[in-house]
């Protein structure tokens, strides 16, 4: 089940997005009336619904939805929809990557459409990526949370996995492309699955089932940090 979270100082308006996103999804919202309540307890929504212009003279409403969605980006990959009166922040949403932009008054046939791409959008964050790989003659569904690394082994990428070993033709460029999201280039010859690293140091990465693979140089810092933010996700 999707978690969803609507925030806005506007009582009326917190409820009727929380009727509409019943009726379309089942899905009974969480409601908060600032930015600060909100962000307290840093829960794992996976839509929320953001007011960007909170009353100035409100108590404990320091932060504005914009400010709310930069310290929300910090912890969280949640699709941010934004709903104001006033357009002048459009640009400002890019820079959060907003999934959308709801201007008020509502229009309740574009709200119906945004919940439901969204909630599609979302369902679609969830589910793990697979790979159809042809080896040994055959076609092969491998999930992604199952392997461990890829490796370059001549014109072909063998893939370790819980399952065993898989061969098959591809390039490594190619392969990362469908990996997003949970996956990390350590080495032009390994692609490493980050949730199954147990640790690490400058040159080499420790697997969580014993194996160790390369880690250059150039890459180090950019593994700490993803391997950083996907611990903190």
């Amino acid at each position: 089940m999707l978690r969803i979270a609507v925030c806005d100082d506007d009582k009326w308006m917190r409820q009727y997005l929380q009727t509409v996103i019943r009726q379309k999804t089942g899905i009974q919202a969480d409601l908060y009336e600032s930015g600060e309540a909100f962000l307290e307890g840093k829960e794992d929504y996976d839509i929320l619904f953001l007011d960007i212009c909170f009353e100035e003279n409100a108590v404990n409403h320091k932060l504005n939805g914009m400010e709310t969605a930069r310290k929300l980006r910090e912890y969280s990959d949640a699709l941010i929809i934004f709903i104001t009166a006033m357009p002048d922040y459009v640009y400002e949403a890019y820079d959060v990557e907003a999934f959308h932009y709801l201007l008020k008054p509502i229009d309740e046939r574009k709200l119906c459409e945004v919940v439901r791409r969204a909630v599609s959008k979302a369902e679609e964050k969830k589910t793990p990526p697979s790979l159809l790989i042809k080896t040994n003659g055959k076609f092969v569904q491998i999930q992604a949370e199952d392997i461990f690394y890829a490796e370059n082994d001549g014109r072909k990428i063998t893939l370790h996995t819980r399952n065993g070993l898989f061969s098959y033709y591809e390039k490594m460029e190619v392969l990362e492309q469908k990996l997003t999201g949970g996956f990390f280039r350590s080495h032009r010859g390994y692609l490493v699955n980050l949730q199954e690293v147990a640790g690490y140091d400058r040159t080499s990465i420790t697997l969580k089932c014993g194996e160790t693979v390369f880690l250059s140089k150039q890459k180090y810092n950019g593994f700490v940090e993803a391997y950083m933010n996907y611990l903190t996700k």
